[in-house]
C-alpha cells in the first residue's frame, strides 16, 4: 500500500498571484478546505507545499500555496499530482476503496482465471471504471455491484463477475 494518496492534479495557472486550478481526484472536493499540506514531485524529489487558501470554481479547486507567488512559480507544477499522507485521508465507508489500493490488483473471474491487472480507475458519468491490462486482452470493467464480487486489497485481488458481452470483440 502506498503511504501517499492522490487528491488532485494541477491543471493550469490561475491569475497572477501564483494560484492554480486543481482537478480534484477525490470524491470529497470540500476536503481541500481542511488540508494543511500536500506533496508534489519536483525534479525527482518530493516537495511539501503548505496550502494558503482554497476556493472553488465549477469543478475545480483554486489553490494558493505559501511561497508560490507568481504564475511562473506554479507553472512548473502543471499536470503534477497533489498527494497527501494516508493518515490525512477521509475515512472510507463500507465497500469503498482508495484508487491507489486498487491499482495493481489482479482481476479474477468466478472460475478463478486471472483476467489481468488494474492499470487505472477513473470516473465516468455513472460510476467508476477499471482499466484492466495484461491478460488475453485489455478491457474496461465498471466498478459496480453487478460486477465486483469481492475486493481483497491485502492480497491485491478483485474478484469479479464478467457481464455478458464485456469481453467480446
Amino acid at each position: 500500500m502506498s503511504d501517499r494518496l492522490r487528491v488532485g492534479v494541477i491543471s493550469s495557472v490561475h491569475g497572477i498571484h501564483g494560484e492554480c486550478k486543481v482537478f480534484p481526484t477525490t470524491d470529497e472536493t470540500e476536503r481541500f478546505k481542511k488540508l494543511k499540506k500536500v506533496y508534489i514531485e519536483e525534479r525527482g524529489t518530493e516537495r511539501e507545499l503548505e496550502l494558503e487558501s482554497v476556493k472553488f470554481f465549477k469543478n475545480m479547486a483554486i489553490c494558493k500555496f505559501k511561497g508560490i507567488d507568481t504564475p511562473e512559480d506554479i507553472q512548473k507544477f502543471r499536470n503534477k499530482d497533489l498527494m497527501i499522507d494516508r493518515e490525512d485521508a477521509i475515512p472510507l465507508k463500507k465497500d469503498e476503496y482508495f484508487i491507489a489500493d486498487l491499482i495493481g490488483c489482479s482481476v479474477v473471474d468466478e472460475d478463478g482465471k486471472i483476467l489481468g491487472n488494474v492499470a487505472e480507475v477513473f470516473p465516468t458519468g455513472a460510476n467508476q471504471v477499471m482499466e484492466v491490462k495484461g491478460g488475453e486482452k485489455d478491457f474496461l470493467m465498471p466498478f459496480i455491484k453487478d460486477c465486483i464480487l469481492r475486493v481483497d486489497t491485502d492480497d491485491k485481488k478483485i474478484f469479479v463477475h464478467v457481464l455478458d458481452g464485456l469481453l467480446d470483440i
